[in-house]
């Protein structure tokens, strides 16, 4: 319905000078009464043309030349909104088309052509994805479908640093285990790594070498050995719930390929950065952030802004046309400086969108269950996906916006009742398979041939919430956040268990029959390709 909308005013933009690069927006009004869609081009265009809103609006409601058959009624609500009525036949007619695109509808060509990154989970191989981190997975895997169904070719990346002191510590953790496991006397630090699966790298490391490794350093074999490791379950947790990386970046890359030295040089060469007691800072302040930071540390050691800096130049060289950078809260100091220093190489920070996950904490019988990760007392994402499934992992982490904060609760995770959205959602899908068999069995068939018979209140209000389903996508993946997919898919599914329960199937006359078995076929339709896009399946039986 909006692409009509679009087209319909093309032919009276030259009239209203509307440039090419005005944005013209349909909104979907709150109020049932105000139509189906509402713009409010009339009062952006009023300053400009020096008329006043409401006169104005009509003046275009006059120019447009629609369709009696498509549009029954445009009006002016307010200071100037245009409210548009779409034709109840039209709207039932609209049913054919949802059905003739299958698992293309809610799908867009707006970024067709164009390239995106989103760049999501990136933890280093330390140690077993934990919630927080399930939570960043899910939700950048969720932005990548989201940017895909509205055209992008889009390349998921994981960047990781497999140096520094974090995994010397690690090294060193797996080697004094492995130490004790031959009945040595150690001590082992409290910051150290002390989770179970420390104790079964080496466990592993002594079953294939013995007590050979005695002598060996920590940063050597050790290390590998549990870097490996550690990569191999990342990949297999992140497996079980259907995610992929395209390419893996190593931090490492950017030193070895001289990636960094060129940047200090640039920095450097460009006044932009200054040596003071022993350290580097980058001029920050220069480039409108409120202080100096340093880039590398007296020691000799980059801080963290100076490698990702480099990194993210590489996207910008990658010849990306958007950037997803999907960060912890504990980036919301670091990004601001690197988009910065970015800018000022000359680089397009519009191109780049920075999205903060908030914490994720765990509730189970209306209590916090407490986390630390080198102490090892946390729930790994491979613990809650065996609670409650990877289906209610993804819908969960999905149904609330990225920014706040995310209470899990496990006692209605594992509810198989209305209570839980995600079991009300694949209910409603699985009710509709027993309807299509049951009717089948009855000898009715879908029929797209008297659509129009589809008039009652409850059966426009169903096919118009299928109809604004593109709209809830592109809605989604323009603020990347799947709360708003989530939304309209609990709303889809209210609206047709109230059809449901007004609007009979079999027992009707049966050309109004099949042209409702055609609506319940579209609403099975667009909950499956929702529900795709979240990661979630859609099961025919529960």
């Amino acid at each position: 319905m909006k692409n009509y909308l679009f087209d319909l005013f093309t032919s009276v933009k030259e009239k209203f000078d509307i440039s090419d690069d005005t944005e013209i927006n349909f909104d979907i009004p709150k109020i049932e009464s105000h139509g189906d869609y509402s713009t409010n081009i009339a009062m952006l265009l009023a300053k400009k043309l020096k008329k006043n809103p409401r006169d104005l609006a009509h003046e275009i409601i006059y120019s447009l030349e629609h369709d009696l058959a498509v549009i029954s009624k445009v009006e002016v609500a307010g200071p100037g909104f245009i409210n548009f009525f779409f034709n109840p036949d039209y709207i039932s007619r609209s049913v054919k088309e949802i059905l003739e695109k299958g698992a293309k509808f809610g799908k867009t060509e707006t970024n067709l052509g164009k390239k995106a990154l989103v760049e999501f989970v990136s933890a280093n191989p330390t140690g077993p994805l934990t919630v927080g981190h399930g939570r960043n997975a899910v939700s950048g895997d969720t932005m990548a479908n989201l940017l895909e169904a509205t055209g992008y070719k889009v390349d998921r990346e994981y960047y990781f640093n497999n140096a520094g002191r974090q995994m010397r510590v690690l090294g060193n953790s797996v080697r004094l285990r492995y130490l004790e496991l031959l009945g040595e006397q150690v001590e082992f630090p409290e910051d150290h790594y002390q989770g179970q699966y420390i104790i079964d790298i080496a466990k592993g490391l002594l079953e294939k070498n013995g007590d050979t490794l005695k002598n060996e350093d920590a940063e050597g074999i050790f290390k590998d050995e549990a870097e490996k490791v550690i990569f191999e379950d990342i990949k297999k947790t992140l497996g079980r719930l259907g995610i992929k990386h395209e390419t893996f970046f190593n931090e490492n890359s950017l030193y070895e390929e001289g990636k960094i030295e060129s940047l200090l040089n640039t920095f450097k060469e460009r006044g932009l950065s200054y040596e003071k007691d022993g350290a580097v800072w980058l001029k920050l302040s220069d480039l409108g952030n409120e202080k100096d930071k340093v880039i590398v540390k007296n020691s000799g050691e980059p801080t963290y802004r100076l490698p990702d800096i480099a990194y993210h130049a590489t996207k910008f060289d990658r010849g990306y046309d958007f950037i997803v950078d999907l960060f912890g809260s504990d980036h919301t100091a670091t990004y601001p400086d690197v988009l910065a220093a970015l800018s000022e190489l000359g680089y397009d920070t519009e191109k780049v969108k920075v999205m903060i996950h908030q914490f994720v904490t765990i509730i189970k019988e209306g209590k916090a269950v407490k986390m630390s990760t080198r102490k090892a007392n946390y729930i790994t994402l491979d613990e809650l996906i065996d609670w409650v499934g990877s289906d209610v992992v993804r819908y969960f982490f999905n149904m609330r916006a990225v920014s706040t904060h995310l209470n899990f609760d496990l006692d209605l995770a594992v509810k198989h009742s209305e209570e839980n959205p995600v079991f009300y959602l694949q209910y409603a899908h699985a009710r509709i398979c027993s309807i299509i068999r049951m009717t089948t069995e009855q000898g009715l068939s879908a029929s797209s041939e008297n659509l129009t018979l589809l008039s009652t209140e409850e059966e426009q209000k169903l096919i118009k919430k299928l109809l604004f389903f593109p709209d809830a996508v592109e809605n989604a993946a323009r603020v990347l956040d799947a709360v708003v997919l989530c939304a309209y898919l609990e709303e889809l599914a209210a609206a047709f268990h109230k059809f449901y329960t007004v609007c009979r199937i079999l027992g009707s006359e049966e050309r109004l029959a099949s042209a409702r078995l055609a609506l319940v076929n579209a609403v099975k339709l667009v909950l499956a390709n929702g529900l795709a896009l979240l990661g979630v399946s859609a099961p025919e039986r529960m």
